[in-house]
């Protein structure tokens, strides 16, 4: 399978999160999986003629575009032309060129929460129109129509994160070589199921905490970062804590709140990512499947049975008070 990736409006983050894949590196596993990149911006050596000569015989149907990748959001701007973002030496806005190579791929990947949903990019006033591929925030129809779909039949795949984990992106390219990934995979934001039926609460290793609701005050304490410092792993989707980053990390486990940045519209949440809104002290957002007159009912339990390690370690940069030792029965 031939595929080729278009770097837009955008950090390049996620390239460079796709770079960290481990055991294989990227490029062993595209290659082993037989998927050919035809050109990656930041990765491939083909510059200027060459690449526009390659752009163009794509776009006449000369070479097979199995997979399109989009990194970074399309601005529509200024008043629909696109003209805010010309690609490089060829004369023409990102937005034409993925208009134009959208409908003659097989599959559609958006990469990234910019290139999903807008993303940083179209934080604020957003003068430049930027959008995602097949979204405008929450709402469908961005810089392709609402029903738009690849010649799959599939509408665009989103792979959201910023950056977005290097595993959901290779294993999505893996799935779609294999011929596994089908509407019925895709939840009802275009994102792969495979990641995004989890929470991100799911593995965190802040849940004994979060059980007895000893929740840290500062950034630098261990406790749980839900009720004070913004954290909204269990409304946010993604199994960043199931398959830590680079082998061993996430958000949580770095002590920094999740702040939902697979979901549409995250850039934007009115209030500072590390301050959790409240109501007469009640915090705003709470579990997404959870009622809430459960959850403070349960919550007013989970204090009142708070063991004293639990209370004093979670207001701690470092175990305070280790688990008691038992000694075996006889």
């Amino acid at each position: 399978m031939n595929l080729l990736w278009l770097q837009s409006a955008g950090c390049g983050g996620c390239t460079m999160s796709l770079l960290c894949a481990e055991d294989p590196n990227v490029f062993d596993l595209l290659d082993g999986a037989g998927i050919s990149v035809l050109w990656h911006p930041a990765l491939s050596v083909e510059s200027g003629q060459e690449v526009l000569h390659l752009l163009q015989a794509v776009e006449r149907g000369e070479i097979a575009l199995d997979i399109l990748c989009v990194e970074g959001s399309i601005l529509r701007g200024p008043k629909g032309t696109g003209k805010f973002q010309m690609l490089g030496g060829t004369g023409r806005s990102m937005l034409d060129w993925v208009r134009s190579l959208a409908p003659r791929a097989l599959h559609v990947v958006a990469v990234g929460t910019c290139a999903t949903y807008g993303g940083i990019t179209s934080a604020g006033g957003n003068p430049a129109d930027a959008v995602g591929l097949q979204y405008e925030g929450s709402h469908r129809g961005g810089a392709l129509a609402a029903d738009f779909v690849s010649k799959s039949g599939l509408p665009v795949i989103n792979v959201a994160g910023c950056p977005t984990h290097p595993d959901w992106v290779t294993e999505t390219l893996l799935l779609l070589k294999d011929g596994g990934l089908d509407a019925e995979a895709l939840d009802g934001f275009g994102r792969p199921r495979f990641y995004a039926d989890h929470l991100v609460h799911h593995a965190c290793p802040k849940n004994e905490f979060y059980e007895y609701k000893a929740s840290a005050r500062h950034l630098s304490q261990a406790g749980c970062l839900m009720e004070n410092l913004g954290c909204v792993g269990t409304q946010a989707v993604g199994d960043c804590n199931i398959r830590p980053w680079n082998g061993g990390g996430s958000c949580t486990r770095g002590g920094y709140p999740c702040i939902a940045c697979t979901a549409p519209e995250f850039e934007e949440p009115r209030h500072p990512f590390t301050e959790t809104p409240k109501i007469a002290g009640i915090p705003v957002g709470l579990p997404s499947d959870m009622p809430k007159a459960w959850f403070m009912a349960l919550a007013s339990l989970s204090k009142a049975a708070t063991p004293d390690r639990i209370a004093r370690n979670a207001l701690s940069d470092r175990i305070a008070v280790p688990p008691r030792l038992r000694t075996p029965r006889r």
